[in-house]
């Protein structure tokens, strides 16, 4: 058996991005440049000045 590549880097499309927070790749809300996941979004919301209304 040979020795593995590592994975390429990718420059576009769902697996370039990842979470600045956490470091996930799925989930990750690129809108406004947050580039964090939704996950983390949720915890920190708050801080950011997110509010949520009824």
């Amino acid at each position: 058996m040979g020795k593995l590549k590592p994975p390429k880097q990718r420059k576009f499309g769902k697996g370039a991005a990842s979470c600045k927070r956490c470091g996930t790749s799925v989930g990750v809300i690129r809108k406004y440049k947050l580039y964090i996941c939704r996950r983390c979004i949720n915890e920190i919301a708050p801080a950011l000045g997110f509010r949520a209304y009824n």
